[in-house]
């Protein structure tokens, strides 16, 4: 599932970062920010109308991405929550 599926305040597990091109500027921020395997994250707020962008936590850390970056990270829900 992609983190941009992922219903608010549900926990999940990051799986990975998709590569759009080869040599992903987005995909290798993203990852620079924490984006990567194993790491607890969840949706904290999304946005009125349209909920772009979302608020999200990783770690104690949060930002707000864009839905279609969002979309770039795999995620898996907690015991199969969140779909």
């Amino acid at each position: 599932m992609r983190l941009s599926e992922l219903q608010k305040n549900v926990p999940a597990t990051v799986a990975g970062v998709v590569d759009a091109v080869a040599d992903d500027a987005i995909a290798r921020r993203l990852r620079e920010l924490g984006f990567v395997a194993g790491e607890p994250v969840r949706i904290v707020a999304l946005a009125p109308f349209g909920g772009d962008p979302l608020l999200v936590q990783i770690g104690s850390t949060r930002f707000a991405l864009r839905r279609s970056e969002a979309a770039r990270v795999t995620v898996a829900a907690a015991d199969g929550a969140g779909a």
